[in-house]
């Protein structure tokens, strides 16, 4: 027997997400709150499918500038056979921290702890690199979180208020200290700095864009994913600051992120309605609370 519209469609969905690697119970034990808890702002922040993958999307591409965090990327990652697999793994570690018991996130943060221990060597330039540099740890949680809080203002929710803003920022550092990263920016306006004093340190190279070609030629999962899968990868690169999509030479005209902004807003209320049983409202079901967040 076929599945149902609904049923199909979120089949689709969490085949790309972490959830499809499987070993995190999100359910249970009731009412245990992990890390932050339902009240918290990042639960809101990173309950939405498709602005985490807006987010996600844009955030790899910044992430791709800074020269020493590509170089570990390039030598020590499978992403040019496995982009699917590293997205995957990076959307358990996030959901697992933000929606999974304490023992689940703290499991995560170790495992990922203990494989940066083993990723080093030289960029291109000749300097050395550590995936556990607190500094590179710092501008990848960055570059991160601020796309993932851009994608909600822009598609969710954009009257967030400015204090929730910046309590996002102190929650989601809490994760980024436990992984080693330090002097984390933890409101609007010190992210704000921190970008503005990042920018001599960054750039486009040919490594850059060969990333960028990769990222946004890798085939669908499937045949039915493909148009809405270019479509958020659009999104992800209409999401960058101007800065930084002059500098990838990625920059789009008004009428190119008009359709874009309006292709995602079409698509994004069929999802939400589809989508049942992610990490967020497994966690919630954990807490006995409705499946579906409010937003403010």
């Amino acid at each position: 027997m076929l599945p149902s519209p609904r049923r199909y469609i979120e089949s689709q969905v969490l085949g790309l997400t972490g959830l499809a690697l499987g070993g995190i119970d999100y359910e249970n034990p009731r009412g245990e709150p992990g890390l932050f808890g339902p009240d918290s702002v990042c639960w809101k922040v990173h309950g939405d499918f498709s602005c985490m993958m807006i987010g996600g999307i844009s955030a790899l591409l910044l992430q791709a500038m800074h020269p020493l965090a590509l170089a570990g990327v390039w030598d020590h990652s499978n992403f040019r056979e496995d982009l699917l697999g590293r997205l995957r793994r990076t959307g358990q570690f996030i959901a697992a921290t933000t929606y999974g018991t304490e023992a689940d996130a703290a499991r995560l943060i170790e495992r990922v702890k203990l494989i940066h221990c083993h990723v080093t060597g030289f960029a291109p330039d000749g300097r050395p690199y550590a995936a556990s540099d607190p500094a590179l740890l710092t501008w990848i949680h960055v570059a991160e979180v601020s796309s993932f809080l851009n994608a909600h203002l822009r598609y969710l929710n954009p009257r967030l208020p400015e204090p929730d803003q910046d309590r996002y920022f102190e929650e989601t550092a809490r994760v980024a200290e436990r992984l080693g990263a330090r002097d984390i920016p933890r409101s609007r306006r010190e992210v704000a700095e921190y970008f503005e004093g990042m920018r001599p340190a960054l750039c486009c190279d040919e490594r850059t864009r060969e990333l960028v070609c990769i990222l946004m030629e890798a085939p669908a999962p499937s045949p039915q994913t493909r148009p809405f899968g270019m479509l958020l990868r659009h999104a992800g690169v209409d999401l960058l600051p101007d800065w930084a999509a002059r500098e990838l030479d990625l920059s789009k005209s008004a009428l190119e992120s008009r359709l874009i902004r309006a292709g995602v807003r079409s698509c994004t209320p069929v999802l939400r309605w589809a989508v049942r049983n992610g990490s967020v409202h497994r966690a919630r079901r954990r807490m006995g609370l409705p499946e579906r967040q409010p937003l403010d």
